[in-house]
């Protein structure tokens, strides 16, 4: 079947390219979402890859199969993206003080819908990594802090897990250089809690923490926590580390947390996620305010992260929803 699409592709039906390479949209668009961190980004990346492929058919000899073809493209589109850089954006000021600043301001979460289509066998014999599950907000933010090049390397061979050879080949190297920048990649993931187990969490747990969430008490939030737990927030940078700076955050944020009055459930990441809404005053209808995805570590919350209402439509969440005033 592969045949004939090439060789109809080949003569100009764009139809049959389109059946060529539907296959592989999903785990594309995953790829390079771990490569960029934005979804938004993986999506632009994806239609430009397919628009090379389509225009550059000619030049495919068939020496490696179109799967690895298409990633082969993908990954440079990528590698091109990063090179052009980002423009940080201008932070408003902390509520609290800040642990730290983060580097990683651009990170948005990944829909869990769109794994519903990646097939299970993707990764090669040689993935460290589960492809399906290697996709936390951890990993993904963790994938960003490294060089662009070992970012491209431990994703060929850690998580899509193609031969060192193979995988030189891809990304137009050595497999001496590509070596090397695998080596210093999982030297820098090994310092960082990148893997999240994939288990479902305690719905006790979660029931427990939105309760917490959406009362004065900060105390009972923060005793949900691990002691290494991290707050974050992108697109702003700022960063808390730890249930003394989680306390004096969600402190200092206390008169907007009282203002929500309803956590809409979703996932994202393969965690829990929830959309926030609080009271319009003109409308009378709850407005999305903020969506904030968790990590979980056992029994107990390991990260939280905040985004604002621009990926909303990401994850399927309702600008607003009707609901009844509290009594």
């Amino acid at each position: 079947m592969t045949d004939h699409l090439l060789r109809a592709a080949r003569a100009g039906d764009r139809a049959a390219f389109d059946a060529l390479v539907d296959e592989h949209r999903r785990e594309l668009h995953v790829h390079c979402y771990r490569m960029l961190g934005s979804v938004q980004d993986a999506e632009d990346a994806v239609q430009e890859t397919l628009l090379s492929a389509w225009l550059g058919l000619a030049g495919f000899e068939g020496r490696s199969s179109v799967r690895t073809w298409l990633y082969r493209i993908a990954t440079n589109r990528c590698l091109n993206l990063l090179r052009a850089g980002r423009r940080a954006p201008q932070p408003a000021d902390p509520a609290a003080l800040p642990t730290a600043r983060g580097e990683v301001m651009w990170l948005q979460p990944y829909p869990d819908s769109l794994f519903d289509d990646i097939p299970d066998d993707a990764p090669g014999p040689e993935t460290r990594y589960e492809s399906r599950d290697a996709i936390s907000l951890a990993f993904t933010r963790a994938l960003q802090l490294l060089p662009p090049s070992q970012r491209a390397a431990l994703l060929m061979r850690d998580v899509l897990g193609y031969p060192a050879a193979e995988a030189a080949e891809l990304l137009g190297v050595s497999v001496d250089a590509l070596n090397g920048s695998l080596k210093r990649a999982r030297a820098a993931l090994a310092t960082t809690p990148a893997r999240r187990d994939a288990t479902t969490p305690d719905p006790e747990l979660l029931e427990r923490f939105v309760t917490a969430f959406l009362s004065d008490d900060v105390s009972a939030l923060v005793a949900l926590m691990t002691d290494d737990v991290w707050v974050r927030m992108p697109p702003l940078p700022y960063e808390y580390h730890g249930p003394s700076a989680a306390a004096a955050f969600f402190g200092a944020v206390a008169d907007h947390r009282r203002t929500i009055e309803r956590m809409v459930p979703t996932s994202a990441n393969r965690q829990p996620a929830w959309g926030e809404y609080a009271r319009d005053a003109t409308t009378g209808c709850l407005r999305l305010v903020g969506v904030l995805v968790i990590g979980v570590a056992g029994r107990r919350i390991d990260e939280l992260t905040h985004f604002d209402t621009s990926v909303a439509p990401l994850l399927g969440l309702p600008r607003s929803v009707a609901w009844p005033e509290r009594q």
